[in-house]
């Protein structure tokens, strides 16, 4: 998304052994379920890939998932956080794809990796643009426009508005929220044929898998806290995963959406 509201959390989380870990309870960094996963994997690997790239990477885990159902395929993630490129680089060993896979801790914006066959950009928009949204999500289609072989498929994560939130519900929201922060469904479909892709398949997360991927990541830091209320860290790790978890509640709650897009260029 172009503004993730669960990142705010990751500040309060390091990776000292006293300190609570970082995740663990998710798969993807993303209301992802399994299920569309499994799908998305199974429709992509049916292309026939040879190279796959991923922008804002995280882990790499629908990565490295694809690298899987794909035997021809390599693949590059590229993401600017090295805790969780060692994540990925750590599971890609453990799958025996460490020679079919780089992690590369580089930004995205600009990227000059060479065009590969499936492009995956999941909540990650802004790595692409430095305007402001929703302008950002306009130029990073542009950017993954040019980042796609003839014939291969980007699949877009991108948030969007499931209708015009409230005053009120935007002043729960992280701050600065905006009314026109995100575009509708219909206008990020529309913003993807501009940039020169037709829509293969349009999915959007559904509440349970915002509930799953909401509570998984916090469920680390609230275990922390539950068993190490006195700890130095606890006040402010306390306060910032309560303002955190308040911003969904009481703001982008059935508001704010994610869709899945998988795009293929035309021409």
């Amino acid at each position: 998304m172009t503004t993730d509201p669960a990142m705010i959390t990751d500040s309060a989380v390091t990776t000292d052994n006293d300190l609570p870990p970082r995740l663990t309870h998710l798969a993807f960094h993303s209301p992802l379920s399994e299920a569309r996963a499994g799908r998305l994997v199974e429709r992509l690997a049916a292309t026939g890939p040879r190279t796959v790239l991923d922008i804002g990477c995280g882990w790499g885990e629908l990565l490295l998932r694809i690298l899987r159902a794909a035997p021809g395929a390599a693949g590059v993630g590229v993401d600017i956080n090295a805790e969780d490129l060692a994540r990925g680089r750590a599971a890609a060993r453990e799958l025996g794809l460490d020679d079919r896979v780089v992690f590369a801790e580089e930004s995205a914006r600009g990227v000059t990796r060479d065009p590969a066959d499936v492009v995956l950009c999941l909540g990650s928009s802004q790595a692409l643009s430095a305007a402001e949204p929703p302008l950002a999500t306009v130029e990073a289609l542009r950017a993954l426009r040019g980042l796609v072989n003839s014939g291969g498929r980007v699949v877009l994560g991108e948030g969007f508005w499931q209708r015009t939130p409230t005053a009120d519900e935007l002043a729960g929201m992280w701050p600065g929220a905006r009314a026109d922060e995100y575009l509708s469904l219909g206008g990020l479909v529309d913003a993807a044929i501009e940039a020169g892709f037709r829509p293969l398949w349009v999915e959007t997360a559904s509440e349970e898998e915002w509930e799953e991927f909401e509570s998984g990541y916090r469920s680390d830091v609230e275990e922390w806290l539950a068993t190490h209320p006195d700890h130095p860290s606890a006040a402010e790790t306390r306060e910032r995963v309560d303002t955190q978890r308040d911003s969904w509640l009481r703001g982008y709650r059935t508001v704010l959406g994610l869709a899945y897009l998988t795009l293929i260029p035309v021409g």
